[in-house]
């Protein structure tokens, strides 16, 4: 199957492909700045140059296409706003696949996303959602909840390094999944026709709490966080004062978006039919502890090597291993 990936370059985008070519799918990716998706050639995907945002760009994108798959967002240091990308943008996609002739659509969204119809991503991932399912597309949705990917910038790496955590409201569980995980999810629905026309949460195996992840990283880092709360007061005022700057739209946004992470209501659901329905298997999702575990042993051992090599220099007279950079 010859299939359209947008937003390959992304945090899930680069997943979906990588996993696409495992299964022997031919890929095509829709890149804004091929320099930056260098990554994807060399992997074995053919890169074309276009922009959601121009129309004009997305007819050549689609010859020949059998599917598309959407993991395109916009991002806090885009030009371009959540409204432009995540709406605009997935209009002009969804209308130029129907004209395209091309049937099948794979659409990434957020849980509960009906329910925060005053947040602007989760109202324009809902919108979005309606859209596609007017569109007449045979389309299949499926929900998220968060990246375990994220939580080594929120979580690991501060506590590694002893800098502070930030928290906010209420400890809201979320069931992270690795993008690994989801990608098979997404490339395994264009073989299972039970999912077509249909919208599926695809979330991890268990809701974790902030003070319950920051508790499994000290056990695993053997250091103590330091931590440092902000009120969901704070947290509006600083979404009101950003979104009346344009250069603080998405940031305005992302601030919106972090008060439901703090609301305390928990972004899961359940899984067993949706495993059952793609004929895949719970026990080969990462959980949070073996992804953990991984990122911990894999930095733990680059640190000793480290630490090995600039002690080997300061016996010979050396200058140590991160002062020659």
């Amino acid at each position: 199957m010859k299939l359209l990936v947008v937003g390959a370059t992304g945090t899930l985008g680069r997943q979906v492909v990588r996993q696409a070519l495992d299964e022997e799918h031919e890929v095509r990716c829709l890149v804004r700045n091929p320099n930056k998706a260098i990554f994807l050639k060399e992997w074995g995907a053919e890169i074309v140059k276009g922009d959601l945002c121009d129309k004009s760009t997305l007819p050549p994108a689609l010859e020949d296409v059998d599917a598309v798959i959407d993991a395109a967002t916009a991002r806090i240091t885009d030009n371009l706003s959540s409204q432009e990308v995540d709406w605009l943008g997935k209009v002009n996609l969804i209308q130029a696949t129907k004209a395209a002739g091309v049937d099948r659509f794979i659409f990434f969204s957020i849980i509960n996303a009906d329910k925060y119809p005053e947040v602007p991503l989760m109202n324009i991932k809902h919108c979005t959602e309606l859209f596609l399912a007017e569109s007449g597309l045979n389309y299949t949705i499926l929900q998220l909840a968060g990246f375990m990917q994220g939580l080594i910038a929120q979580y690991a790496i501060p506590i590694l390094e002893e800098q502070v955590v930030w928290v906010s409201g209420e400890s809201t569980p979320i069931a992270y999944m690795n993008t690994q995980d989801i990608a098979k999810f997404a490339i395994r629905a264009l073989a299972v026709p039970a999912t077509e026309k249909k919208t599926f949460p695809v979330v991890g195996t268990k809701a974790w709490g902030a003070y319950e992840i920051m508790n499994l990283c000290e056990s695993l880092a053997d250091k103590n966080t330091k931590i440092s709360r902000i009120s969901l007061t704070i947290l509006g005022l600083m979404r009101r004062i950003t979104r009346f700057c344009e250069w603080g739209q998405n940031t305005a946004d992302r601030l919106a978006f972090a008060e439901v992470l703090a609301s305390g209501q928990p972004l899961d659901a359940p899984m067993e039919e949706v495993y059952q329905t793609f004929g895949l298997d719970p026990k080969d999702t990462t959980t949070l502890e073996e992804y953990m575990q991984e990122y911990f042993t894999r930095i733990m051992k680059k640190l000793k090597e480290i630490d090995y090599e600039k002690n080997k220099g300061k016996k010979k007279g050396k200058i140590p291993y991160r002062n020659q950079f």
